[in-house]
């Protein structure tokens, strides 16, 4: 399928969702939007006005709509009495009034159509998205070949190595773009999305023979800290309004998901490792209605787990081998941290100093029996850049200033 477009379905078959559940989404947004226009209601639903009236003739049928005047050539239409009571009772099951879902079916398709699997990736674009790290050859292949797999991978290493910069940094691999439905409908139920938080939207103007149920954004990114539960990969429901979001991998489809200092989350990894063995194995997740019904949706992301503990010890054989990439990011040469050096001091307007650099590895290696770590320079000559702005003084990297900056950062050695 062209990622340019997704042609708008031309009748209710098309669609593949409920009737009844247009209809009563119409009746809702119409009883909250007052009186309106047919254009009115299909560009708030985001349907083809042919759609559009199609509904509305079956619920001014049914005496839950009505034409209340003209406008130039434009129908004015409005609920009745009795569509506004029907809209109450609706909207006290279900409160959702956004554009309308798509099927499972279209959803599962579209996704299958975009794999992440199969998104372009090269050498220069690897090189683009992580010029801002120091990495060696040998590291840069190892993540270009986890990226190019689409499956999963382990960022493992001592803290303060770049796991997680290098991780947060995945996403900017790829120049492609997917799309994104508003919402889904499944079983007669809506589960929302699109996430303005998570989904970067391209901002251009869709033809009007597109589908608007639709968004382009860019491969998804989808983060997750020490904050991550159980729960939150499953459907969430929303008991005041009633309708589902998508949980955190649903949302990460066709994109990076990234379990940042994984071990460290708010329940056990084994709890997360079994509720994950299926869907990195057969690439399927199932998820669960509040009902009890059971549906597969496809499980499209590449999974990056950064952690700063041994996998060993996090995961049994049978979960590690479910994980095809296994990348240990370690401490830096004396080398990478004057070149990490270098580029921090660009970012942040500080003349460089290569004595005052060597005194840092020097002071960290031979006084505070610290390991070289690629976090190091940002931190400490960030400590210069505070001082001298408390001084009222431009930051200068110095041996003075960096053993000030050392006194504040570091503990002192035992």
């Amino acid at each position: 399928m062209d990622v340019a477009t997704i042609p708008a379905p031309q009748d209710l078959e098309e669609l593949k969702v409920r009737r009844n559940l247009l209809e009563d989404l119409a009746l809702k947004v119409l009883y909250l939007q007052g009186e309106s226009t047919l254009k009115d209601l299909a560009e708030k639903m985001r349907l083809n006005l042919q759609i559009l009236e199609e509904i509305f003739q079956r619920l001014r049928k049914e005496a839950l709509c009505e034409v209340k005047g003209l406008t130039g050539s434009v129908y004015r239409i409005d609920s009745t009495s009795q569509g506004k009571t029907r809209a109450l009772e609706l909207l006290s099951l279900n409160q959702y009034t956004g554009p309308a879902p798509v099927s499972l079916s279209d959803y599962v398709s579209r996704i299958v159509s975009q794999t992440v699997m199969k998104a372009a990736v090269l050498p220069a674009q690897l090189r683009g998205a992580l010029q801002h790290l120091v990495l060696d050859d040998q590291t840069l292949t190892q993540i270009g070949t986890a990226v190019v797999s689409g499956t999963s991978m382990f960022l493992y290493g001592p803290t303060g190595t770049g796991k997680t910069a290098i991780a947060e940094s995945l996403p900017a691999i790829y120049e492609d773009q997917v799309w994104v439905p508003f919402a889904v409908e499944i079983d007669g139920q809506i589960i929302t999305v699109y996430d303005a938080v998570v989904h970067e939207r391209i901002d251009r103007k869709d033809s009007p023979e597109s589908d608007q149920r639709w968004v382009l954004c860019r491969r998804p990114r989808v983060m997750a800290g020490g904050e991550l539960t159980i729960e939150m990969l499953d459907l969430q429901f929303n008991p005041a309004t009633k309708f589902y979001a998508a949980p955190l991998q649903m949302k990460a489809n066709n994109g990076v998901l990234i379990i940042d200092d994984f071990g460290r989350q708010r329940m056990r990894p084994e709890e997360m490792l079994n509720r994950w063995i299926l869907p990195l194995d057969r690439r399927i997740d199932y998820l669960t209605l509040a009902g009890g019904k059971k549906f597969e949706v496809p499980f499209d992301l590449l999974v990056v787990f950064a952690t700063n503990l041994d996998p060993r010890e996090l995961a049994d054989e049978a979960f590690l081998r479910r994980i095809h990439n296994k990348i240990k990011v370690g401490y830096v040469t004396p080398e990478q941290f004057r070149e990490i050096s270098r580029g921090v001091c660009q970012r942040l307007g500080v003349p460089y100093d290569a004595v005052a650099i060597d005194q840092l590895i020097d002071v960290l290696v031979k006084e505070l029996k610290q390991p070289l770590r690629a976090c190091y320079p940002r931190d400490v000559i960030y400590q210069i850049c505070w001082a001298a702005t408390y001084q009222g003084k431009r930051p200068r990297l110095e041996p003075g200033t960096v053993a000030q900056a050392c006194r504040n950062y570091f503990l002192p050695p035992e």
